[in-house]
């Protein structure tokens, strides 16, 4: 597994100073439903919140990474392990 997540990261050249920055539990839940390719309204569904909630989760992550994209954003919490690949 951490093989794969270094070949992940190295392959997309993630920066290696945006460690994990005191993440909530939500918002790293919201990241693994991402990761398994749920959409937001589906991760709203699971979660049993509004899809503005999921998009404020992602953008505040997204913003605490200073990354541009959703998929940056996973792949930054793959590398810092604060979301974890399934097998």
């Amino acid at each position: 597994k951490n093989l794969r997540q270094s070949l992940i990261c190295a392959y997309y050249g993630l920066k290696e100073e945006s460690y994990a920055k005191n993440f909530t539990p939500r918002e790293n839940e919201v990241f693994q439903y991402l990761l398994k390719n749920y959409s937001t309204k589906e991760i709203a569904y699971k979660m049993n919140i509004s899809d503005k909630t999921v998009r404020n989760h992602i953008s505040n992550v997204i913003l605490k990474l200073n990354v541009s994209s959703r998929t940056q954003a996973v792949l930054e919490l793959l590398r810092h392990r604060q979301i974890e690949l399934d097998e």
